[in-house]
């Protein structure tokens, strides 16, 4: 493990401890333990299996993204994605390195083009929350919980906001791939003035990145497909939050998931190891401010939820390491990124 990884786990880990710290402060013990001790063991067995099947859907929908630089199994990729987010939890940021590096090493294609659609699938899933999330807003009804008034003013204008940034990029990534010719004369013209052992690597990574984006070209019921995938995988996700509150008593609506989401999204972005603090902090605040729920409560619910979605995935991921010939150490070395093999052609132009 390098002494970069190290510092990022360091710092990571504290301001996990103190996003914990600010999570528990408040919160009743006695009235913590009750909410742990009389929730339905029922619901929560249930939230474990849609959490896997949520990856499963979540690899079956990458074999879509990566399809125009490589076609890879159905088994390969449910592997790759279970040990690539296992080791994010081990190391922030980590699986968005070691996936791409497990079908790049196997399929010919360079780290830098798999990387890309590690980047479309992320924008992908901006696109399937902020549906759901306007589904929330507009369309469907509002919980009786729900907080009204500035709150979800503010909401709205969060939601508005979200849609535009996530059409915004689209249209950038879409255009860096309609005129990656004349971008990359640009960037050549730019890194030409640097050291040839720097600007050399970065122009080949940028030219791999560019073609990692062809599944922009792809014909529209291809990428009606990935936006469906996207949306069933996000349901599921909403599936297991609301049976994680059906878990500890609370009698919100399936579609309350949708708004926790989003919060979730937010909490989640915070590099912290296991997404510990992020994802607890933000369930406590989703459940607290939006709903109304009692701290005690709600809190038991966030650590039900994080531990239910997580350690699934670990132990999945830990379990595919053997077929991927890596180890735990392995996977911890490969936190930051390497280079990898030349790019295969573009399949929708061949």
């Amino acid at each position: 493990m390098t002494a970069a990884v190290r510092g990022r786990l360091l710092a990571g880990g504290l301001v996990a401890l103190g996003l914990l710290a600010l999570f528990f402060r408040g919160v009743d013990w006695s009235s913590l333990r009750a909410a742990f001790r009389s929730s339905d063991p029922r619901f929560l067995a249930a939230v474990v299996g849609v959490t896997i099947l949520t990856y499963v859907i979540r690899a079956w929908r990458w074999g879509y993204l990566l399809a125009p630089l490589a076609r890879v199994s159905f088994p390969r990729l449910v592997s790759a994605t279970f040990v690539g987010f296992m080791s994010g939890l081990l190391v922030p940021r980590a699986g968005e390195v070691v996936r791409p590096y497990l079908i790049a090493r196997r399929y010919g294609a360079r780290t830098a083009a798999t990387f890309a659609s590690i980047i479309i699938e992320r924008l992908v899933d901006v696109i399937a929350v902020v549906i759901l999330f306007g589904l929330y807003l507009y369309v469907l009804p509002i919980p009786a919980a729900q907080a009204r008034g500035p709150f979800l003013s503010a909401l709205k204008l969060g939601g508005a906001l979200a849609g535009l940034a996530a059409l915004a990029l689209m249209l950038l990534l879409f255009a860096f791939h309609a005129h990656a010719e004349r971008a990359m004369a640009v960037a050549d013209r730019l890194l030409s003035r640097l050291p040839a052992g720097l600007g050399r690597p970065v122009g080949h990574a940028l030219r791999s990145f560019g073609a990692g984006l062809a599944v922009l070209q792809a014909p529209a019921p291809h990428l009606l497909a990935i936006l469906g995938q996207s949306l069933l995988m996000w349901l599921g996700i909403a599936l297991g939050i609301y049976w994680n509150n059906k878990g500890f008593g609370l009698d919100l609506p399936v579609h309350s998931a949708f708004l926790i989401i989003v919060f979730l999204t937010v909490g989640v972005a915070i590099p912290t190891p296991g997404m510990v603090g992020g994802f607890h902090e933000f369930y406590l605040l989703a459940m607290t401010q939006a709903f109304g729920v009692d701290k005690a409560t709600a809190a038991a619910a966030g650590i039900s939820c994080h531990a239910l979605t997580n350690l699934p995935v670990l132990i999945l991921g830990v379990l595919f390491l053997g077929s991927e010939g890596l180890s735990l150490s392995g996977v911890a070395g490969m936190a930051e990124p390497t280079s990898a093999e030349p790019i295969r052609s573009n399949n929708w132009a061949s």
